[in-house]
This record gives C-alpha cells, structure tokens and sequence, in this order.
C-alpha cells in the first residue's frame, strides 16, 4: 500500500472515534428541556397554534453558538466561565455578580422540582409538597453517583433520562394532525400582541438557560482534564463542535415537538393553560396512553434537570465565591425554596412560566461575559474566536437583551 494511503488511514481513524469524546453537551442540552421547556412551549401552543414557531427554532439555534463557546472556554482555559468572570472583578461585583447568579439557579430549581412534583401527581396522585421531596431525594441519588462514580457515568445516566424525555414528549405526534402548511407559516418572525412578547421572552428564557453556559464551560473542562497530550486540542474543539450540534439538535426536536403537539391538538381547549389541563387534554383527545408518557417524560425532565441544575449552582458559587461546596449540601439547600412553594398553594403552571421570564433575564449577565471573554486573544490564544463568530455573537446577545428589554416594559405596564 503506497506511504500516502496508510498516512490517509491513520489520519482518518481517530476521527471515527470522535463520538467517544460526546457526552458534556448532552448533559448541558437536559436544561432545554427541563419542565419549564414544558409549561411555556405548551402555553404558546395551546393559546397561539404555530404563531411562536420561529421562536424556538431561532432560540435552539443560538443555543448551538453559545454552548459551543461556553464549552471551548473551559477546554481551553481550564478554567469556567465563572472562575473567569469572578478573577476580572472586585470583590463586590463578584458577589453582586453571584447574588443575580443564585435567583437564576433558585429559579431554574423551582421550575424543575414543581415539573417533578407534577409529574409524579399525574402518574401516582401524590401530593404536590411529598412529590416535590421525592424529586428532591432522586435528584441526590443522581448527584451521588457524579460524585462517587465520575464525569462519564453520571452522563451515560443523564443521557439515559434525555432519551426517556424525547420519548415522552414526541410520541403524540404520531397520532396528532398537525397541519405541516401552517406550521411553516410559524416559521416567520411575527407577535400578535404584548402576551406573546411576553411568551416568546418566556420560551427564550426555557430555551437558552443561563446557567447551562455557566455549567457547559466545567463540563468539558472535567470530561477531558489531563487529554491534552494524548488528544490535541483541535480534535477535541471537533468533537466538541459535533456533540453541542447533535445535543441541541434533540433538544431542539423536543421543544418543537411540544409546541406542535399544543397547537395540533390542545389549540383552543379549555384549561390547557396549566400542565394538569393539558395532561387531562391528551387523555380526552389522544388516549391515556400518550398521556402517560407524557407525564413520565415530564418526570424523567424533572429529575435529570434538577440534578443538572444543582451541578450548576455549585460550579457558580465555587467560581464566584471562591468557594467548593458539596453538590449534595448544595442540592438540599436549594431544594427548600421550591418545597415552599409547593407547600403554600401556588399555581405551579404559573410559577413554571414566571421562572422561565426571570431566567430570561439573567442570559445577558452569562452571555455578554461569555462572548467578551472568547473574543480576547489574552484569553484564548490561538483558540480566539473568528471575527465573524464575534459579530454573530454580537447580534445574538443583543437580540436577547432587547427581547428582555420589551419584557420589562410589558411587565411594567401590566
């Protein structure tokens, strides 16, 4: 064989075996679909048909860009984005950069806990407050085991309940009548009036989460610690690239399953506006059979993404505050704020909703850092990112902000 094809041949093997280096953008991709995904992405269905669309799509496109340089962050720099953030600012900004950063992590726990506590309400009739403790509890056990048996472990389970909630949430599409001709029309950037502003603000807060870029940067920093000698950084940047893609890619599948099983079937039900009506709904039109797995997706949504999410609140904390807190210490001690919640009564469809409108509002303070950081060659090297790569950057973070922005004034005005 000449010299040149083996040379082909030992060049082109190790690219097969970039799956193997998957695994750090599924995880992050759990927090698009956690159950604040749900109660938006069935509300804008359920009320508008296939108006906010293009929402989601435009939103699971961005979130391919922004979670690829949050993960390239920490693949380079070997430090997160919050360690980053924290070493630029005094110590007062730091911890006012922390204390927006902890209502972001409350917010994001209450949606995923109260998504949980449903779920198991659905599927058992357990009491809202007892279900919101079990998820709790599970969610411990998940962290035990990313804490006892490493990084690829605690994906391959993860992965496992990502799979569970595709299933769970696409598998109504097999029998609803979705119009495909009107569903195209969604595709076109439009709003019909300040309630879907305020929607599409919410959807974009469930969509792009701001503390999946804080997570995604220490992710791919501990999955491949100590590779860079055996695996030369552009590979990994190439592996990176293609697991953020197809994470996104099903994630995105998901949420757009949603909004369309909403618009195809729950459009113009009565009390669709809450997740129990629209549980109650599938079962009257599609079967308890789709039913179920709805609700046993909500509830593998629930407990992956409050595991996640509680791995994100302790890489924030040890970045800001310069301190290492335990994920189980951490994970009980923001599971009480949504146990109270659930405790008192409140409307928890609402309470999802409103959790994803304040996650809205924190992406600025995750994603300006963001791209400000893997735009200065002092930080990156030769890793910086392209000038076109910025601009987009750019556009994208200023979109979001001014999306923000009209939520506030909408907000504001009632």
């Amino acid at each position: 064989m000449p010299n040149n094809a083996v040379a082909e041949r030992a060049t082109a093997r190790p690219e097969r075996g970039l799956w193997r280096l998957f695994g750090p953008a599924f995880v992050a991709a759990v927090a698009y679909v956690d159950p604040g995904n749900v109660a938006a992405n069935l509300t804008a269905g359920a009320s508008y048909g296939y108006l906010l669309l293009w929402v989601l799509v435009a939103a699971n496109a961005m979130a391919v860009l922004i979670q690829y340089l949050s993960a390239k962050l920490g693949l380079v720099t070997g430090r997160t984005l919050p360690e980053l953030i924290g070493e630029r600012l005094g110590r007062r900004s730091r911890l006012a950069f922390w204390a927006q950063a902890e209502v972001i992590a409350a917010a994001t726990d209450l949606a995923e806990v109260i998504g949980g506590a449903l779920a198991l309400n659905l599927l058992f009739g357990i009491p809202l407050p007892l279900g919101g403790l079990i998820v709790g509890v599970v969610s411990m056990v998940l962290l035990a085991v990313h804490s006892r048996r490493g990084e690829r472990t605690f994906e391959f389970v993860i992965i496992g309940l990502l799979a569970i909630i595709a299933i769970g949430f696409t598998a109504g599409l097999f029998v609803a009548p979705v119009d495909w001709g009107e569903a195209a029309s969604g595709l076109v950037p439009r709003f019909a009036g300040p309630e879907t502003v305020l929607l599409a603000a919410s959807m974009l807060g469930a969509t792009v989460m701001p503390h999946a870029i804080y997570l995604h940067s220490a992710l791919a920093r501990d999955r491949h610690r100590g590779t860079s000698n055996s695996k030369p950084t552009q590979r990994l940047l190439r592996a990176t690239r293609f697991d953020v893609s197809w994470s996104m890619l099903a994630a995105g599948g998901v949420n757009i399953a949603m909004l369309l099983l909403a618009a195809a079937s729950l459009r113009g039900v009565e009390g669709t506006e809450s997740i129990e009506g629209a549980h109650a709904a599938l079962v009257e039109h599609l079967g308890p059979g789709i039913a179920m797995a709805f609700a046993v997706g909500l509830l593998a949504s629930g407990l992956a993404a409050t595991s996640v999410g509680a791995h994100a609140g302790a890489v924030i904390m040890e970045g800001l505050l310069l301190r290492r807190i335990p994920l189980l210490v951490r994970r009980a001690v923001t599971l009480i704020p949504a146990l109270i919640i659930l405790a008192i009564g409140v409307d928890p469809t609402w309470a999802l909703v409103l959790s994803q409108v304040v996650l809205s509002l924190g992406i600025p303070f995750a994603l300006i850092p963001l791209v400000r950081l893997t735009a200065l060659r002092s930080v990156l090297g030769d890793y910086v990112n392209r000038r076109s790569t910025t601009v987009v950057a750019i556009a994208v973070t200023a979109l979001i902000v001014a999306l923000n922005v009209a939520l506030v004034v909408i907000t504001v005005r009632g």
